[in-house]
């Protein structure tokens, strides 16, 4: 079932609605990846704030994806042993965006992280379960944090992340799920993975 909610998560875990009340189609025959691609580096030129960003990206992700019913099987299987699989679907020098598909094998959890940018996900196929995480004090690298909240999505939701949000994604259900997941430039100084146990963060 597609529900079409949008999400926006802050640097502090919280989840933010941006559903609009009436969600237009966006169907438009011609509406392809490069014509995407162009609209997408012209809000990136013009608008410099990552939340105004994500909120402009949305309405043309949905574009995008309903217009081009190839993308929604463009993916590679899940690697049995890593139990994901990542399929570039743009990638050209001095373009800092990564565009791609991303397939996660039933029950597997990534580890909890940040992006070190934004990031945008569209969930295709399946069911997963978000957990969002907060640092009890960023500015030690031997860092505590803290869950402050959680949400599940379902085919068609959209969810956006600021640079900062730190979470961790665990697949539900006996379906491998699919996503269109979309990050600016990313600030490698500043995208971490966090260890719960020794209460660490580490570049990655």
């Amino acid at each position: 079932m597609l529900t079409n909610q949008d999400w926006l998560i802050t640097d502090a875990g919280e989840a933010i609605n941006c559903t609009n009340a009436i969600q237009e189609d966006f169907v438009e025959q011609s509406y392809r990846l490069y014509r995407f691609l162009t609209d997408l580096e012209d809000i990136l030129t013009n608008v410099e704030d990552d939340r105004d960003r994500l909120k402009a990206i949305r309405p043309f992700v949905r574009k995008l994806l309903n217009n081009n019913p190839w993308l929604l099987t463009e993916y590679e299987a899940p690697d049995p042993e890593l139990g994901w699989s990542v399929t570039i679907l743009y990638d050209e020098p001095d373009f800092p965006l990564t565009v791609q598909t991303v397939a996660w094998l039933p029950g597997q959890v990534s580890p909890i992280h940040n992006h070190g940018t934004w990031g945008l996900v569209a969930l295709i196929s399946g069911q997963e379960k978000n957990t969002f995480w907060q640092e009890t004090d960023p500015s030690n690298f031997t860092s505590n944090i803290k869950q402050v909240g959680e949400l599940t999505l379902n085919p068609g939701d959209i969810i956006g992340f600021l640079p900062n949000t730190i979470h961790h994604v665990k697949v539900l259900g006996d379906e491998a799920t699919i996503s269109f997941n979309l990050y600016g430039e990313t600030d490698y100084e500043q995208r971490f993975e966090f260890d719960l146990v020794n209460s660490t963060k580490t570049n990655f």
